[in-house]
């Protein structure tokens, strides 16, 4: 029910913009999280909005990523600029099974993942 896309290859230096779209649900007065994970590594938290539009970042990514949401689209996004090879990673999205709800449980709903990839 979440579809996360626009990866892809790029450039160290370059931009990238990925989309979370909901099906079946709405985002409506949900957070929405953006996480990262590498091979043989943990799923971090890259990005955070939540449920009235704060963004939060991890400390890499402040001053490069941007979240926004359009809830009127039931989408995410996740504006990446100045992208370096450690961005690499498949990228997923995140938002609470409970409706209204600003904190992530253990049955949220996941996107796929979309991976990004950063030449250097």
């Amino acid at each position: 029910q979440l579809q996360a896309s626009g990866g892809g290859l790029v450039q160290a230096g370059g931009s990238l913009t990925l989309s979370c779209a909901a099906s079946g649900i709405t985002f409506e007065f949900r957070s929405i999280g953006w996480f990262r994970q590498v091979p043989g590594k943990e799923r971090l938290l890259v990005a955070r909005i939540g449920r009235y539009g704060r963004a939060t970042y991890m400390d890499s990514v402040k001053g490069r990523f941007n979240a926004s949401r359009d809830d009127s689209k039931n989408t995410a996004y996740l504006q990446m600029n100045d992208l370096k090879p450690e961005d690499t990673a498949v990228y997923y999205c995140r938002t609470p099974f409970i409706p209204r709800s600003d904190i992530f449980g253990p049955n949220d709903y996941w996107g796929k993942g979309t991976l990004v990839t950063v030449s250097s």
